[in-house]
């Protein structure tokens, strides 16, 4: 049996004289994870299909800019209304409060998609091609993400008797799934892995961006059997997590964006 190896949250103590600067370690698994993005948006730029789009190192830039705010207040958002609506509803002053916790993906997520659609339209990009060009970068960033969690000992699993289970001292003696690294196994190391292979080679517009939808929802949704639901919530409809239920609109929508992108079926506007 494993147990977990209590890290300081903190990687790094700065002094400055009046005062002491902590940088944690989920703040730089951000900062691991925007680089990561910026650092293989730029390899793309070598891809021909790519480079014949017209991509720019400042387009990426530019991303990365409206992807931040939308990652963060998409993310905020979607905490507050997928996960604790009641609660936020009643104390709105701590809905900005984002030092203290809660983040949401599949918020996140979509506030990238509104993001990237404001950027788009003000590039005079396609939504899809945007979208295309974006995705294979994104799991590598999640799977930072991840880490962070492992890190701090949160989003722990659910009680097991597997081999490798955990104990996290943190929350009981339980032997629990190190839910965190499935997540980082999937949806990061393993989504990335294809989305870069299956992303070589030209596509019919929106096929990239299906794969990932498709990808992540079945990853995470696998990875949430081992993870311990919130205890405000438990499991809800069918037995399933809210991450489960949040997740399977997206491999639908990604197995429709496929059967349309194989099609060519996508409105002009979005596929250019």
């Amino acid at each position: 049996m494993l147990v977990h190896p209590q890290f300081d949250p903190v990687a790094i103590h700065i002094p400055l004289g009046f005062a002491e600067l902590a940088v944690r370690w989920y703040g730089l698994m951000y900062l691991v994870a925007f680089g990561l993005f910026v650092g293989l948006a730029r390899l793309q730029l070598r891809r021909p299909h790519i480079a014949a789009q017209g991509w720019s190192v400042r387009d990426i830039d530019d991303m990365l800019f409206w992807g931040l705010l939308g990652v963060i207040g998409g993310g905020r958002l979607g905490y507050v209304l997928f996960y604790k609506p009641e609660y936020y509803f009643e104390h709105l002053d701590e809905i900005v409060q984002v030092w203290h916790g809660g983040m949401s993906f599949h918020g996140g997520f979509l506030g990238v998609l509104v993001a990237m659609a404001a950027f788009g339209a003000a590039r005079g990009r396609p939504f899809f091609q945007l979208m295309d060009f974006i995705a294979p970068c994104v799991p590598a960033g999640l799977a930072a993400g991840r880490l962070g969690n492992f890190i701090n000992g949160e989003l722990w699993g659910r009680p097991t008797d597997v081999p490798w289970a955990m104990v996290f001292p943190q929350v009981d003696n339980l032997p629990r799934h190190p839910s965190q690294l499935y997540q980082f196994a999937g949806e990061g190391l393993a989504l990335f892995a294809l989305m870069w292979l299956f992303s070589r080679r030209p596509h019919a517009t929106g096929a990239v961006s299906a794969v990932f939808l498709m990808g992540y929802g079945v990853f995470r949704f696998l990875a949430e059997f081992g993870r311990e639901p919130d205890n405000f919530l438990g499991l809800l409809a069918f037995g399933l997590s809210m991450g489960q239920l949040l997740s399977l609109p997206m491999i639908a929508a990604g197995a429709w964006l496929a059967w349309a992108a194989s099609r060519r079926m996508l409105p002009r506007a979005l596929a250019g």
